[in-house]
């Protein structure tokens, strides 16, 4: 079974991301709902399709699959509720990876911070640019926003 255990923050500083390259990353979901969703993305000519469950805190399953790009486009072309699209960078520290997503299109400045633990109470340290934790916030899932974007909060 695919456990994925993601904490979620929002950046108090952003001026690192300035020296970084990072990944256009395109997703659209085919089914959003409290019990699962089904999301395909694109990034870096490589595509995958992700099926995730209901959230149960900072835990949910998650399977994830390699699909063709040719196919991945297609089945984001069956997404209705539209795309999100974001620049992903990773960024190493002590020893953890953290993804950080600058949105673009309605979510345009919304920078969100992530990383995933082993354990709901793995320790972990924080570098000085993180800020408040949004974990439990859903309007920050990606899937929230795409029919309720940033830009309208």
């Amino acid at each position: 079974m695919a456990i994925e255990i993601e904490r979620k923050f929002l950046l108090r500083r952003t001026d690192f991301l300035a020296t970084l390259r990072g990944s256009a990353l395109s997703q659209g979901y085919l089914n959003q709902s409290p019990d699962s969703t089904v999301r395909v993305r694109i990034a870096n000519n490589e595509a995958w399709l992700t099926i995730k469950g209901r959230n149960e805190g900072t835990r949910r399953l998650e399977f994830e699959y390699p699909i063709p790009t040719s196919d991945a486009l297609e089945l984001l072309a069956l997404c209705q509720s539209g795309r999100i699209e974001k620049t992903r960078y990773c960024v190493e520290h002590a020893d953890k990876i953290w993804e950080i997503d600058v949105f673009h299109g309605d979510n345009d400045g919304l920078i969100v911070a992530e990383i995933e633990l082993a354990d709901e109470n793995e320790a972990f340290s924080r570098p000085d640019w993180l800020g408040e934790e949004v974990s439990d916030d859903p309007r920050y899932f990606n899937s929230a926003l795409i029919s309720h974007p940033y830009k309208d909060w």
